[in-house]
C-alpha cells in the first residue's frame, strides 16, 4: 500500500508540475523606455501573466537592449530574443512588401480601418506569410494611431502643399509630398524643432497630436492638421514561430486575445490624449487646428496610390500586398474614382 501512495503522489506531483508549466520570452520593443506607446505595451505584458496566472511570463525590454531597433527580425528568427513590438516598416530593406502593409502613405483616415484590414481584409494572412518566411510568427497588431501634421501654414487640402517645405523621412512618404507639390526636406527628429522655429521647414511629419502638443511643435506651428492625412504605422506583436509553436492551443488563445486588449487599451490611451491636447491648444486661442475633408483626403490617398503601384512592382509579396490593399479599399469605398 505504502508503494502504491508513494507512485500516486509522485504522478500527482509530476502531473502538477507539467500544470503549472511556465513560459519565459524576452521581448524588445521599437520604443525607448518611458514612452508612452513602451507603457502601454508593458501593460500587456502584465496582462498576460495576470491571465495565465503566471504561467507566461513576457520580460518586454526597450529599443536597444539586445540589438539595434531594425535588427530585432533577425534576433528573433536566430533565437536570441523571443519576440518583438515593432514597427513593420524597418523591414521593408528585407522586402518592400513590410513597408507598403505598415504604412501604405494616405491609406488611412482611421486607425479602425488599418486595424479591420489587418483583422478581417487578408491583412494578418499577408503579415504570417511574410514574416513567417524569416521564421516568426504574427500575433496581432496595434498602432498609436494616425500621426497629426505639423504646419507654420494653412493646409485645408492637397492643393495647398503646393510649395511647402515638408520633414519628411527618406522613401515612399517624401516621394507622395513631392507629388502633391511640396519640397521634401529629410531631417532627423531631433532637429524638427528647431528647422520649423527657424523656418528650415513650413512643415512636418512628426508624430501624434499630443506628442506635438507636449513637445512645442503647434506653439511655433500653429496650423496642425488633425486627424492627420498621411501616415498611420502599423505595429507587429510576433515571435520566433518554434517557440509558438511550442505553446499549447489555450495559452495561443491567450495571447491573441491579450494583444487585442491591448490594442484597443492603446488606440483609446492615445486618443484621449490627443482630444485633451486638441482641446488645450484651441483654448489658448492662437493654434488652428485644420481637419481634411473626405474629398481632399481621397485626393492625397489617389498620389499615394501612384507610389504604391511602384512599390508594387519591386517584389512578388510587394504585388500581393497592393492586390489585397487596394481590393480593401476599393470594397470599402476609401478609394477616389
Amino acid at each position: 500500500m505504502k508503494l502504491i501512495h508513494a507512485a500516486t503522489m509522485a504522478l500527482l506531483l509530476t502531473t502538477g508540475a507539467v500544470s503549472a508549466q511556465e513560459y519565459s520570452f524576452k521581448f524588445q520593443s521599437s520604443d525607448p523606455a518611458g514612452n508612452p506607446n513602451f507603457e502601454f505595451q508593458k501593460g500587456w505584458t502584465e496582462l498576460v501573466a495576470e491571465r495565465s496566472n503566471g504561467a507566461i511570463e513576457i520580460e518586454l525590454l526597450p529599443t536597444g537592449s539586445v540589438v539595434e531597433y531594425n535588427e530585432t527580425l533577425d534576433a528573433v528568427a536566430a533565437g536570441i530574443l523571443d519576440g518583438q513590438i515593432c514597427d513593420s516598416s524597418y523591414w521593408a530593406g528585407k522586402d518592400p512588401a513590410f513597408g507598403l502593409i505598415s504604412n501604405p502613405v494616405g491609406a488611412w483616415s482611421a486607425p479602425e480601418q488599418m486595424i479591420d484590414f489587418v483583422e478581417n481584409g487578408g491583412g494578418k494572412e499577408l503579415m504570417q506569410e511574410l514574416l513567417g518566411s524569416y521564421g516568426l510568427h504574427f500575433i496581432g497588431v496595434s498602432t498609436p494611431g494616425l500621426e497629426a501634421f505639423v504646419s507654420r501654414v494653412p493646409l485645408d487640402g492637397v492643393d495647398d502643399l503646393q510649395g511647402v517645405k515638408v520633414r519628411t523621412p527618406e522613401g515612399p512618404i517624401a516621394n507622395v509630398f513631392a507629388a502633391a507639390g511640396a519640397s521634401p526636406v529629410n531631417l532627423p527628429s531631433a532637429e524638427v524643432y528647431t528647422s520649423l522655429d527657424k523656418g528650415v521647414v513650413d512643415a512636418a511629419d512628426y508624430s501624434v497630436f499630443s506628442v506635438n502638443q507636449q513637445q512645442g511643435m503647434n506653439d511655433i506651428a500653429p496650423h496642425p492638421v488633425y486627424p492627420g492625412f498621411h501616415s498611420l504605422p502599423l505595429v507587429e506583436v510576433s515571435m520566433n514561430q518554434a517557440k509558438w509553436d511550442a505553446l499549447p492551443d489555450d495559452m495561443k488563445t491567450l495571447l491573441e486575445e491579450t494583444v487585442k486588449e491591448f490594442q484597443q487599451t492603446q488606440l483609446q490611451g492615445n486618443r484621449e490624449a490627443d482630444e485633451a491636447a486638441v482641446e488645450e491648444a484651441k483654448a489658448g486661442g492662437k493654434i488652428t487646428v485644420h481637419d481634411w475633408s473626405d474629398e481632399e483626403r481621397a485626393k492625397f490617398r489617389a498620389l499615394g496610390q501612384a507610389e504604391w503601384e511602384k512599390i508594387a512592382s519591386e517584389s512578388p509579396m510587394a504585388q500581393k500586398v497592393y492586390d489585397q490593399l487596394t481590393a480593401y479599399l476599393n470594397e470599402k469605398g476609401l478609394l477616389a474614382q
